[in-house]
């Protein structure tokens, strides 16, 4: 199930795409100490990575995504002028993630779900299963853990240190490497939490439609 969960989710490229700018800001930073020169060099990545994706055929609201993020990370290192906050959207926006998964599983809609459910066109039919339902809120708790919460503790911790050089390192060591840990751990959660004769993830349990009632004619009258 790992593997057909990593293959649904995707992102080892994107993720790999998304650490490039901040890298290169980063690395001019640190020889230039620059800040202007450092978002342009983030800028300048992110333009040719984007064209990169655009490319490979991926779509144009996913890549101007991606480089709008840059754009706004830019724009706030250069209000501020403190390199490390070239970094603050990312710890925000895994603040807010964090927030929005927890809240997904006490509401009885964990993302997880939702999100493999598109992908696999069932749209929120697997709600109606409860094993895939207590499935998807055990594995959901993983990406809230040890994804947005680990990332949220790292991320905090050196910007309120402000080294801009471990903060591009642990941009890269908590994208992909991370992902790829997360989606494991949450498959093999999945797989346990499902009982052993349930068809998996493709295949919904939906229970059956209700019978009509049958019409019972009296005696004649």
């Amino acid at each position: 199930m790992s593997d057909s969960l990593s293959d649904l989710l995707g992102g080892r490229r994107g993720a790999i795409d998304a650490t490039a700018p901040p890298v290169a800001f980063a690395a001019a930073w640190l020889v230039t100490g620059s800040i202007g020169l450092a978002s342009a060099a983030a800028l300048l990545v992110a333009v040719v990575v984007g064209a990169l994706r655009l490319s490979r055929g991926e779509k144009v609201t996913a890549v101007l995504g991606g480089m709008l993020a840059v754009a706004v990370g830019a724009l706030v290192v250069l209000y501020t002028g403190r390199a490390e906050d070239f970094f603050l959207i990312q710890l925000l926006t895994n603040i807010a993630s964090a927030l929005a998964w927890a809240v997904s599983i006490i509401i009885r809609r964990p993302l997880l779900g939702v999100v493999v459910g598109l992908l696999l066109g069932q749209r929120l039919r697997w709600r109606q299963d409860p094993d895939l339902l207590r499935a998807y809120s055990r594995a959901s708790w993983v990406w809230v853990l040890l994804q947005y919460t680990l990332r949220t503790a790292v991320f905090g911790l050196l910007w309120w240190l402000g080294n801009v050089a471990a903060l591009a390192i642990a941009r890269v060591a908590l994208s992909w490497p991370l992902v790829a840990l997360v989606i494991a751990v949450s498959a093999t959660v999945l797989r346990k939490s499902l009982p052993a004769d349930h068809p998996g993830l493709r295949h919904p349990r939906l229970p059956a439609p209700a019978e009509p009632p049958v019409q019972q004619s009296g005696p004649p009258s």
